[in-house]
C-alpha cells in the first residue's frame, strides 16, 4: 500500500468475527497511517476505524459497490 496515495479505495477483506463480518466488504480510503501496521479508514457511511492494514484489498477499478 503507498503512503503517498490515501486516495485509494479498498474494501475490508477479513470476516473471522462478529464485528469483522459488519466490515466485511465494505469500501472505505485510508485517513491515516499508524503504529504496528493500524490504519484509520473511514467507510462510505462516515464510519471509522482503526483496524490493521492487512485487512485491506484495493478495490478493483470499475466495480460496482456491493455494500
Amino acid at each position: 500500500m503507498s503512503h503517498k496515495n490515501m486516495s485509494t479505495k479498498y474494501i475490508y477483506a477479513w470476516r473471522n468475527n462478529s464485528k469483522r463480518k459488519t466490515l466485511y466488504k465494505r469500501q472505505c480510503h485510508v485517513l491515516a497511517y499508524l503504529k504496528m501496521n493500524s490504519v484509520l479508514v473511514e467507510f462510505e457511511d462516515g464510519n471509522k476505524e482503526v483496524i490493521s492494514r492487512h485487512a485491506l484489498r484495493i478495490w478493483p477499478i470499475g466495480r460496482v459497490s456491493e455494500c
